[in-house]
C-alpha cells in the first residue's frame, strides 16, 4: 500500500471482499478515486476535505455502487457556541470513559512544526501530531 491513496484493495481485503459501510476522506484529491473504490455497495463517503485540495468537477454517472456522498461544514454543523460546549464535552467524556482512543502518532519540539507539517503532508505519518512548546 503506497500513502498516495491506492489504499481501495486492502480496504476491500479487510471488509471481506465487500468493502466499507463508510468511508472519511479528508485529504482530498490523492484519495478521493480510492475512497469510493473501498466502499461496498450503498456505501457512504464522508468528505470533509479539503486538506490538499477539491477533488475536482464529479460525474455523477460515474459514482459507482449506488453510493452516497456527504460533505461536511463544520460551521454548518456546529453553529453555535453551546452546540460547541456540547459536542466537546461528549468527546472528552468518551475519551474519559475509554470508548474513544486517540492515536498520537508522534510529537515534535514546537520549533520543529515546520518538520512535522512536511511529514504529515508527505504522509509518513498516522494518528494525531502534537507540537509540544
Amino acid at each position: 500500500m503506497d500513502a498516495g491513496g491506492n489504499f481501495a484493495e486492502e480496504v476491500v481485503r479487510l471488509a471481506d471482499g465487500e468493502g466499507v459501510h463508510v468511508a472519511y476522506d479528508g485529504t482530498g484529491p490523492v484519495t478521493w478515486k480510492a475512497s469510493l473504490d473501498a466502499l461496498r455497495r450503498s456505501g457512504t463517503l464522508c468528505w470533509f476535505g479539503p486538506v490538499l485540495g477539491g477533488p475536482g468537477p464529479i460525474e455523477i454517472t460515474s459514482i459507482p455502487k449506488s453510493i452516497k456522498i456527504g460533505y461536511a461544514v463544520f460551521m454548518d454543523h456546529v453553529h453555535t457556541p453551546d452546540l460547541l460546549r456540547a459536542h466537546s464535552a461528549q468527546l472528552f467524556n468518551w475519551i474519559t470513559e475509554g470508548k474513544m482512543k486517540i492515536h498520537i502518532g508522534g510529537t515534535y519540539p514546537l520549533a520543529d512544526a515546520a518538520r512535522a507539517h512536511a511529514d504529515m503532508e508527505s504522509r509518513k505519518t498516522t494518528g494525531k501530531l502534537l507540537l509540544i512548546p
